[in-house]
């Protein structure tokens, strides 16, 4: 059994190792600071990525056209290009919002306040809303993929063949069904967040009406 300190000396010690140990859960957080520092690195990888399909894009179209053979367009080719574009600068703002509002909500404050181009949203984060923000990138680049599958839902139940389909791919009657049912999923935990914290600001503002309440029944009761 611990002995219980007993002079005033003994007390000051354990409060200060307390502190210590207080202070280096508190600095801990740095740790974070190379994980939002490596989705930077992929943010570069993004970018990457996004010019290697734009040029695949723009050489699909033009290489015709020098050779005199004219512009090669394909609307479906053309669109599912696009939408893959569409898909990597979504993904990438995903990564702006886990990189910048992860290190503002538990790394460190970014003193960026009056900054012109300081984004709107950094203003009021906190964990709950980037929980909904998140949830609706992700409902985002769930749609493009969904969007992509009924593209090519035309091939559904056509032979297996490449010549067939746009992409290559062949889609099946379950394959689809799951995407739809995936995508649903994510609307409803998206909803679920976005009501879980519409309720956790309502209940301190209903918290101070009812004291307020309270303490004007009080004093009501008090001047009677």
């Amino acid at each position: 059994m611990s002995e219980i300190p007993t002079s005033p000396r003994e007390y000051r010690q354990q409060s200060a190792w307390v502190s210590g140990v207080g202070y280096l859960i508190f600095f801990s957080r740095w740790l974070q600071a190379p994980l939002y520092l490596g989705l930077i690195v992929a943010q570069i990888v993004y970018v990457v990525v996004f010019m290697v399909e734009l040029w695949h894009l723009a050489e699909s179209v033009f290489s015709g056209f020098f050779n005199g053979e004219g512009l090669h367009i394909e609307e479906a080719e053309i669109m599912l290009s696009v939408l893959g574009l569409i898909d990597v600068v979504m993904i990438a703002n995903l990564l702006i919002m886990v990189i910048i509002g992860g290190y503002e909500t538990f790394v460190s404050k970014i003193k960026i306040e009056g900054h012109p181009d300081q984004p709107e949203w950094l203003s009021h984060v906190n964990a709950n809303v980037l929980k909904v923000k998140l949830a609706m990138a992700i409902i985002g680049i769930s749609s493009i993929h969904l969007l992509k599958t009924f593209i090519e839902v035309g091939d559904l139940g056509a032979p297996t063949s490449e010549g067939d389909s746009v992409t290559g791919e062949v889609y099946t009657w379950d394959g689809v069904l799951w995407q739809v049912v995936i995508h649903m999923v994510f609307i409803v935990s998206a909803i679920a967040l976005a009501w879980i914290d519409k309720i956790s600001h309502a209940h301190p503002a209903m918290t101070t009406a009812l004291a307020a309440h309270q303490a004007e029944k009080e004093k009501e009761a008090v001047s009677a």
